[in-house]
């Protein structure tokens, strides 16, 4: 489920993107910096400071990760269902593993949502459907480029 292409766009992802719903059905999307592809089936994001999005996996474990390059403006989501791992539960240290060493002393992990992939669907930026003979990546990027006032590492 979770193939290498997955595993390349958290890889390229500053952020994820965790979309939850409440109790009432009002959707929630948080960023979330330290998260990892865990292995084929599943996907670890460290609670920071996270208590909505653990309060809504609580009442709905219905969630969406989204992982984007913002340069070149794909990526994909993973659809799925997430349960809160705390740090008393005896598989906590298995699931946090990934997210340690990314968290160091800096960032303390209260607890992990593990999510267990349901769907996979790729996340393309417009231009590539509307203007396919024209978009590229190295064109995308040089947009992206452009709109966010950076230039390339030399």
């Amino acid at each position: 489920m979770l193939s290498p292409e997955v595993f390349n766009a958290a890889h390229h992802s500053v952020l994820c993107w965790l979309a939850t719903v409440d109790e009432a059905g009002q959707p929630n999307v948080s960023p979330k910096e330290i998260f990892s592809v865990f292995d084929n089936e599943h996907l670890v994001i460290a609670n920071i400071a996270s208590p909505t999005s653990v309060r809504n996996v609580a009442c709905n474990p219905q969630v969406c990760v989204s992982f984007i390059d913002i340069f070149v403006q794909k990526g994909v989501k993973v659809i799925g269902t997430a349960m809160n791992v705390r740090r008393e539960e005896p598989d906590f240290a298995q699931w946090v593993a990934p997210l340690q060493t990314m968290a160091g002393t800096r960032f303390p992990i209260r607890s992990v949502l593990v999510v267990k992939a349901r769907a996979v669907e790729p996340i393309v930026a417009p231009s590539y459907r509307l203007y396919p003979a024209e978009t590229t990546e190295t064109s995308q990027v040089a947009a992206a480029m452009r709109a966010y006032g950076v230039r390339a590492a030399r």
